[in-house]
């Protein structure tokens, strides 16, 4: 396999063409040293490798996705099972409980991101899940409404650092046009877990008075286990960074490298943490509008997800034809359909790109969906509603974190603004989760209301996204962002203040990230 010979001055190419050209002269101050020169590569195949990064990484990830997603969720499920009744909370006690996950769970993202670049991955999200496993399981112990907001604080905490972690871990291993469908599949474990957790809940509230516990306890004790058990195993299973990766031959680790670094990529080698791209995250305009973006479908995500089945259960209830269980029972079609429609966006999109486009669309058919849950009063209609408002959330949600980090180069900056993005829009789901009133049963218009509100922010947000991103490629294809490499004349003295001089396009690379006037940004 032979990479690209990266020209400063030379028209863009497709990976296609940068694959066919070989490293020549590593001392041009126009070439990129080839990534370990002395390795022989071409005894491998390109395409069983990635089959086989693929099963040893998307599989057990989405396994433990799952597990996530289910214990932070579970409370909604328990919910019906009396948990309230038993703990003496009312509703605005049990909205806090919900509040207080998602101010932990933010707040602690993206130290733990970067905890996860300096530290194994292995060792890192093995050892959160075991704890907030032990987390999970302290929740079907409590008797009163302080241990129930001690043991959600301490779930929030120790989940935080499982989805932006593994969203950026897997960024590190393939290349931009492939992260999308990877991170939808990953992804798709909560829209499995939503219907998983429906199933879960009714079987086991049969153990409800065995061992003098109720079945909302049982519920949290027996999931909690389970993801103490997937933690331990998670120690031998889960991978490190692709350089060290031991399931992998020392041609399979420099094969990785390389093709990444085809992809712009420039920091697969490796890269030492300096605070400056850290702050480099913090003053880019994409971290920002990314979190907007970000929060229009993430809010509503967990809006939808907590109280799905008090608003089935209520609907139900109008027309008398379910209650608790078959209220559960009843989410699980609506999670399939999300799960399927998420897996076909994250393939569509990598494989015809216009990322922003398929986030605009699907928001408008989400915010039709709510629209339709704001006006109707009839329950047949209203579940109807429900699959369309889940277009403009499950799917939004990976093609807006591949969006946001196929356009941040740098892994200590794309690690930062992965968090900060994901982060802030997990903090607002302090706010979503607070807005399905129990007396606003059972149509709820202030909780449809706001998640409307947040879908049209996301909406307006993928627009500017779109439009500045287009408008800086162009910029860069007129050669307004061009450094001047090597030595520079007096001509070019203006250029060199505005965008730079660097000794060697590897410099400007390192030092400029995505702001390197040869990178594209993905649309």
């Amino acid at each position: 396999m032979s990479l690209e010979e990266e020209k400063f001055d030379s028209p863009p190419r497709s990976s296609q063409d940068k694959e066919k050209e070989a490293f020549s002269d590593q001392d041009d101050i126009h070439k990129v040293p080839l990534y370990n020169p002395h390795v022989d590569v071409s005894g491998v195949n390109e395409s069983k490798l990635l089959r086989k990064i693929d099963w040893m990484l998307i599989p057990w990830l989405s396994l433990l996705y799952l597990a996530s997603f289910l214990d932070r969720t579970a409370i909604g499920n328990a919910r019906l099972y009396h948990m309230q009744d038993d703990l003496h909370i009312d509703d605005t006690q049990y909205l806090l409980s919900l509040t207080i996950f998602f101010f932990s769970y933010a707040v602690f993202e993206v130290p733990s991101n970067i905890f996860l670049k300096r530290l194994r991955p292995s060792l890192w999200l093995s050892g959160l899940m075991l704890l907030w496993g032990i987390a999970m399981m302290a929740q079907g112990l409590v008797t009163d409404y302080a241990g129930l907001l001690g043991t959600r604080w301490t779930l929030g905490v120790f989940e935080a650092g499982l989805f932006p972690g593994v969203n950026y871990y897997l960024s590190c291993w393939y290349k931009r046009s492939e992260f999308g469908i990877r991170a939808a599949i990953f992804f798709s474990a909560a829209t499995v877990s939503g219907a998983f957790g429906g199933l879960l809940a009714a079987a086991i509230s049969n153990m409800d008075g065995i061992g003098g516990k109720a079945a909302w306890a049982w519920i949290f004790i027996l999931e909690g286990l389970a993801t103490v058990l997937l933690g331990v195993m998670s120690f031998f299973i889960v991978q490190d960074f692709p350089d060290t990766a031991k399931f992998l031959t020392e041609a399979e680790r420099t094969v990785v490298i390389r093709r990444l670094q085809t992809d712009d990529q420039f920091s697969a080698a490796g890269e030492k943490l300096r605070w400056k791209y850290v702050f480099q995250s913090l003053v880019d305009w994409k971290t920002w509008v990314g979190m907007m973006a970000y929060t229009g479908c993430d809010a509503a995500l967990y809006a939808f997800a907590l109280f799905l089945p008090s608003i089935i259960n209520q609907l139900g209830e109008i027309f008398q034809r379910f209650k608790a269980t078959p209220a559960n029972l009843l989410t699980v079609p609506v999670y399939v359909f999300a799960c399927i429609v998420t897996c076909t966006v994250g393939f569509c999109a990598d494989r015809y790109g216009n990322r922003g486009y398929f986030n605009m669309a699907f928001f408008c058919l989400g915010g039709a969906g709510y629209i339709i849950l704001i006006s109707s009063r009839n329950a047949a209609l209203s579940y109807f509603a429900v699959y369309m408002a889940t277009c403009g959330i499950y799917p939004v949600i990976p093609n807006t974190i591949a969006w946001v980090s196929n356009n941040v180069e740098g892994s200590y900056k794309r690690s930062v603004t992965l968090a900060m993005v994901i982060s802030f829009g997990n903090i607002n789901g302090a706010v979503s989760s607070n807005v399905y009133r129990a007396r606003d049963a059972p149509w709820y218009p202030l909780g449809h209301g706001l998640v409307l509100m947040y879908i049209g922010l996301g909406l307006a947000s993928n627009i500017i996204m779109f439009f500045f991103l287009r408008r800086e490629n162009a910029a860069r294809e007129r050669g307004e962002r061009d450094e001047i490499i090597g030595d520079g004349t007096v001509f070019d003295e203006k250029k060199a203040q505005k965008n730079g001089k660097f000794a060697t396009v590897s410099d400007a690379k390192r030092e400029k990230g995505d702001d390197w006037s040869g990178y594209r940004y993905v649309l």
